[in-house]
């Protein structure tokens, strides 16, 4: 299986240490963003990313503004991205999906659940 590159965007940098630290030690190699701006600029960059992994609920850009922003760019429309959210209330999943997520994940993050996810994404 070939090496997947995550893009990790979240404005708390402990858990950008958190998701990094277990996916590198399950062979992903990661990018981290702290903000959304941040990682639409990378995004228009060729940095290879093969899967977003999302926070929802940052200050400035939220995910749900940039959600379509990603998706929007001409070298990201197909790169999956997963919302990571605290929010974990009936109706969060399907509005994170409904904004064009292909993927959610509640925090604190069940790491089975997350490598499931990525695996199928």
């Amino acid at each position: 299986m070939q090496k997947k590159n995550i893009l990790i965007v979240d404005d708390d940098s402990r858990n950008i240490f958190a998701l990094t630290a277990v996916l590198r030690s399950r062979s992903f190699e990661c990018l981290s963003c702290q903000s959304a701006r941040e990682a639409l600029t990378l995004l228009e960059s060729d940095k290879a990313v093969d899967i977003v992994l999302l926070d929802m609920m940052m200050p400035d850009m939220d995910g749900y503004e940039a959600l379509p922003l990603i998706k929007r760019l001409e070298n990201r429309e197909d790169v999956p991205v997963i919302a990571v959210t605290a929010q974990a209330m009936v109706g969060d999943r399907e509005k994170c999906l409904a904004a064009g997520a292909d993927g959610y994940i509640s925090k604190p993050v069940d790491i089975d659940k997350l490598l499931e996810l990525l695996n199928n994404v």
